[in-house]
């Protein structure tokens, strides 16, 4: 009988090498057999619900989606709504109008087949001219790639930027892993650059600079810094003069600048919704950042930009200990415990990258 073909050993090392985020796998994987437990066997636990702050979407714990985009994408998904009647009773005229506008810019005016590999050209033309007239400097369509979320755009940039081991690509710490998996996965040099937290997660340029310089005398050849803004984990937003100092350093350094950034401005309905939203987010932001920073050993900069926040958590010597003992990471130790004992399933800060103190990552409710 022929030998496997798939076993730990013959998987792609550089998979393997991502194995310091299998501590979150474990606590997720842990916070499922709980659930299941909970279930079948009522106060086998001294709760008897799992609240999954781990993860940074809050549909899944009852956030309405914006009324707005869903309209929209219905409309766009199946247009023979728009030749319906009772459509103009059952969607919003914004948003009937926008699926119109839309629908136009599509050839045959139907979604759902294959588009241009940069992204549907008439859609590029508007995007360019929007850029253009906000920014004040002329945008080319031709230089547009629509992509579906954060993750593809930031491959395609790897397998242009990275040719070899000798490459580098200067990340920040902490930050989600899906950035420096990338880099490790292309088989590149991850560098990293450390936010401060001291100075509510900025970027110092002295360390910025202090990182790639000790790279490049290693035979680095760094060519990109990535920028997470608002950050991910830690819920932070850049300063101007920040992003102005990160530009102007990428200029003189020659590295080409990847930034993750969210915005958008819409309608009057969606504007209403969209700020109720946020201000909902803001009261809850505001609410656990006060909570946490009143708990013993744990502090907690202001969330600004995100919907989670990144506490740091003291742990006292002898649980460090304790978690030695089981060979286990302090922070996945401390997230195992919280699990076992209150049902909160937390991400470890180290998923992030290795920072000094212990965090968390914790989702805002």
């Amino acid at each position: 009988m022929a030998p496997c073909a798939l076993t730990v050993d013959s998987l792609n090392p550089k998979v393997l090498a991502l194995a310091d985020h299998l501590g979150n796998a474990a606590i997720a994987r842990r916070a499922q057999c709980i659930q299941n437990e909970i279930e079948t066997k009522p106060g086998s636990h001294p709760f008897d619900e799992i609240i999954y702050c781990n993860l940074s979407n809050p549909q899944s714990m009852g956030q309405q989606p914006n009324t707005f985009f869903r309209e929209v994408l219905a409309l766009c998904d199946y247009p023979h709504l728009l030749e319906r009647s009772e459509t103009n009773s059952l969607f919003s005229s914004d948003a009937i109008a926008k699926a119109r506008k839309i629908l136009d810019l599509f050839p045959w005016r139907t979604t759902g087949g294959y588009s241009h590999c940069q992204g549907t050209e008439g859609l590029r033309d508007v995007i360019a001219a929007g850029i253009t007239s906000r920014d004040g400097f002329h945008c080319n369509a031709e230089d547009i790639f629509l992509t579906d979320g954060s993750a593809p755009p930031i491959r395609m940039m790897m397998h242009l930027l990275i040719r070899n081991e000798k490459d580098g690509i200067l990340c920040p710490i902490p930050s989600h892993s899906l950035y420096t998996s990338s880099v490790v996965l292309q088989g590149a040099t991850l560098v990293p650059y450390y936010l401060d937290e001291s100075r509510g997660w900025g970027v110092r340029m002295s360390d910025l600079k202090q990182q790639l310089d000790g790279a490049r005398s290693k035979g680095v050849n760094v060519r990109g810094l990535l920028v997470i803004n608002p950050g991910n984990p830690t819920g932070h937003v850049l300063v101007e003069a920040n992003q102005r100092e990160i530009v102007e350093f990428c200029r003189k350094e020659s590295l080409v600048l990847l930034a993750d950034e969210v915005e958008d401005e819409s309608y009057t309905s969606y504007q209403a919704e969209r700020n109720g939203i946020l201000s909902t987010f803001s009261r809850c932001a505001e609410a656990m950042v006060c909570a946490l920073n009143r708990l013993e050993g744990v502090t907690c900069c202001k969330a600004e930009g995100a919907m989670f926040v990144f506490p740091s958590v003291r742990l006292p010597k002898k649980a460090i200990a304790s978690a030695e003992e089981q060979n286990t990471e302090p922070d996945v130790f401390y997230a195992l415990r919280l699990l076992e004992n209150t049902g909160i399933v937390v991400v470890p800060g180290s998923v992030f990258g290795r920072v000094k103190c212990i965090h968390v990552h914790v989702l805002i409710l």
